[in-house]
């Protein structure tokens, strides 16, 4: 199990390292905004969750996807 986990951990370093240096050439960034920009919208409809927890969510709801298996 700690395997798995340093194994994810990695592959989101990795996947989030990759989007900052190389922005919207790397084939992760634009799902993971479009996810991002979905929680935020998310986030104005329910009455909870604001605009930037569910961007946040949206975010990592959307890396996670990108690096599971």
């Amino acid at each position: 199990m700690a395997d798995n986990l340093n194994d994810l951990a990695t592959r989101a370093r990795t996947e989030i390292t990759g989007m900052a240096k190389e922005g919207f050439a790397n084939p992760s960034t634009k799902p993971v905004l479009t996810a991002a920009a979905i929680g935020a919208v998310a986030g104005l409809v329910l009455p909870i969750v604001s605009l930037p927890v569910g961007a946040l969510a949206g975010a990592a709801f959307g890396l996670w996807q990108r690096i599971k298996k």
